[in-house]
């Protein structure tokens, strides 16, 4: 059986595709993984002070164009120093992943209930640790675990030894 002349040359391109694409995905999921980051401290940080409800609003898409405009760019600007890129290039990187992860973030929010938790009154620590599992939550969603089957199960109570006969039996201390 003869192979086509095309076919080693196919092949080829398709293994490169392929690393480049896995490459690629690193780098996605670095850059992701400091956007969530920034957004996170930023929206910490208005938290601390007091701004609760700026950042549910802020989240929800109801913030006040100046107090959004001025979230957005202390993000933008933070972005910027972290992911040490310089020119057009960081400005490009910065101008699609931050909607991206934004877009995410409230998404998951919505999602989750998080805009209803956070207006029912809470104080500044229940908003920290509801933050927190925003950002927990959203990053399972940009970054899935692929494959690995890994979850997590609920803690059991005492394990009963299996007897041969059948019946069970406490472990002794």
């Amino acid at each position: 059986m003869m192979k086509p002349p095309f076919l080693p040359p196919l092949l080829n391109a398709a293994k490169a595709t392929g690393l480049y694409a896995w490459q690629t995905g690193i780098l996605f999921r670095k850059i992701a993984r400091n956007a969530l980051d920034t957004v996170q401290e930023v929206l910490r940080a208005e938290i601390k002070k007091g701004n609760v409800q700026l950042v549910a609003d802020f989240l929800a898409g109801k913030a006040l164009p100046a107090a959004r405009s001025l979230l957005l760019k202390r993000m933008t600007a933070m972005l910027l120093v972290r992911i040490g890129l310089r020119g057009a290039l960081a400005s490009n990187v910065v101008g699609w992943i931050l909607p991206f992860v934004l877009e995410r973030l409230i998404r998951v929010g919505v999602q989750s209930g998080f805009f209803d938790k956070v207006k029912a009154n809470s104080t500044v620590a229940e908003a920290l640790q509801r933050l927190d599992e925003l950002k927990r939550a959203t990053w399972k969603v940009i970054s899935p675990d692929a494959g690995s089957g890994a979850e997590v199960l609920p803690d059991e109570e005492e394990p009963q030894a299996q007897l041969p006969s059948g019946t069970t039996k406490k472990p002794q201390p």
